[in-house]
């Protein structure tokens, strides 16, 4: 499972000083980006040059607001693995407490925009996260 660590900004916060739900869905995007470059060694910056990997479906429920200045961890795990897609759940802590946990499923991409199978030294690596061997 990967994690990356989150401090909540002024940036993320409404006027009340919580998290505005659309912030969540920056960070877990990021999330993402991150996993991509660390894990996968494709950061998006290298990938963009002739593929991509939109957003194909999401389901997120956020249990707690986050507070300006929270420390969250965000939780990467790779549920399945398609030709071209791959779907993963993603949850946010602070400490114990859940924050928002997600479902999402990506769709990699080719340069014209239609799906087309993972790179085969991408999709070994995705295979061997989901085993646990990164």
């Amino acid at each position: 499972m990967y994690e990356m660590p989150q401090k909540v900004m002024f940036k993320h916060c409404d006027p009340a000083g919580i998290v505005f739900f659309p912030r969540y869905f920056e960070m877990m995007n990021d999330c993402v980006e991150s996993w991509f470059a660390d894990v996968l060694g494709w950061p998006f910056e290298d990938m963009h040059q002739t593929a991509g990997v939109p957003t194909a479906n999401i389901q997120t429920r956020f249990s707690a607001p986050s507070r300006h200045g929270d420390h969250l961890v965000l939780r990467l795990r790779v549920t399945r693995l398609g030709t071209s897609s791959l779907t993963y759940e993603m949850t946010a802590h602070c400490g114990e407490e859940l924050r928002f946990s997600t479902e999402t499923t990506l769709v990699h991409i080719n340069a014209e925009g239609r799906s087309a199978p993972w790179p085969a030294p991408i999709r070994t690596k995705i295979e061997n996260e989901m085993k646990g061997q990164i």
